[in-house]
């Protein structure tokens, strides 16, 4: 990472990969430290049918998802759509979502989180998780930190 004129300049080999299990993995691109706060991003991508996140919402930040490549089910308030390549997604604060790769499909997005919130450690433990190190009420105690306020999981049936 480095900082040019006060831009944030993050070169391919120098973004932090986070792998999952199915194949799929997060490469940590800029946490809110990286931007005065101004936002966090990442990329992500996701196996065949895997879930990305289940059911959640922000309460301060919004959050933007462009699917770079393959397609995305996303579960928006208690409506589920797909979304394909070049498709782009706008979740504003306290709006309930969830999303991951289609059935049979497989997907690579770009999430952008503004304002930022240092998040890289949720994803850093998310794949832990994901492999099995740690359990997902691991999270619970952290949900004002990281901005993420889980929902009832069974109210989106992947």
């Amino acid at each position: 990472m480095t900082s040019i004129g006060g831009a944030l300049v993050v070169r391919p080999e120098e973004a932090e990969e986070v792998a999952l299990p199915d194949g799929g993995g997060f490469r940590l691109l800029a946490d809110a430290g990286h931007t005065g706060g101004a936002l966090g991003a990442n990329r992500l991508v996701l196996g065949e049918g895997a879930v990305g996140a289940r059911p959640h919402h922000h309460v301060r930040s919004t959050e933007l998802f462009y699917v770079v490549d393959g397609e995305l089910e996303f579960w928006l308030d208690g409506a589920t759509t797909r979304v394909g390549r070049g498709g782009v997604v706008v979740v504003p604060p306290r709006t309930p979502h969830a999303f991951g790769a289609a059935p049979a499909r497989t997907a690579e997005l770009l999430a952008v989180l503004t304002p930022g919130v240092d998040r890289f450690g949720y994803f850093r433990a998310l794949g832990r998780i994901q492999h099995g190190l740690d359990s997902f009420e691991s999270l619970l105690p952290e949900q004002e930190r990281y901005d993420v306020h889980f929902l009832d999981a069974t109210v989106w049936p992947r």
